[in-house]
């Protein structure tokens, strides 16, 4: 009878031994995640400032058909694109006979708004706030009907040239100009 513990006692240490173990393979640059980065589209409100340049500087809304709209430059494309990408767009048009050696930055003041329908107590259209996910996103709404499916939603969400949509998790992070529906459980 003693045998069986310390057999059942050297495989423990064993199995304890190999859970213990680290990989000495140092972490490749493809292993970390690389963030997203935020890209323009309809809705999202802009601060762009013109450097020496006040008449110029503003806060401009990113419209309908995805542009903006600038004294001197006129309409420039903003969908798609990063703040960075927008602003080197906008300082070559000042720079082709507008304005010498023109510098702009330009932030997002306000996200792009994000839908939600089904089986919340307010569906509609709401500001996007950083760090949403689908949880808080119903929170926002005025919280789940009773009988909602609070594990999982349908989410959409634009991707280059098309619309995605699939099932989260109610933990899964909200992107501005998301559409989520909370669907309906059934008893």
């Amino acid at each position: 009878m003693s045998r069986f513990p310390a057999i059942a006692l050297a495989l423990l240490c064993a199995s304890l031994g190999a859970c213990t173990q680290t990989s000495r393979e140092p972490m490749t640059v493809e292993a970390v995640p690389r963030p997203q980065v935020y890209t323009l589209d309809s809705g999202d409100r802009l601060r762009i400032i013109v450097f020496g340049q006040d008449s110029l500087s503003n806060i401009y809304t990113v419209d309908a058909s995805g542009k903006i709209a600038m004294p001197l430059v006129g309409t420039i494309p903003a969908r798609g694109l990063t703040t960075q990408q927008l602003a080197k767009a906008i300082e070559r048009k000042l720079a082709a006979g507008y304005v010498r050696e023109p510098s702009v930055s330009v932030d997002v003041e306000a996200y792009r708004p994000f839908f939600i329908l089904g089986e919340v107590r307010n569906p509609g259209q709401y500001p996007f706030v950083a760090g949403m996910t689908v949880q808080t996103a119903a929170a926002i709404a005025g919280g789940f009907t009773p009988r909602a499916v609070e594990s999982e939603a349908l989410v959409t969400r634009q991707a280059p040239g098309k619309a995605v949509t699939g099932p989260l998790p109610a933990t899964y992070p909200i992107k501005p100009g998301d559409t989520i529906v909370i669907k309906e459980r059934w008893f």
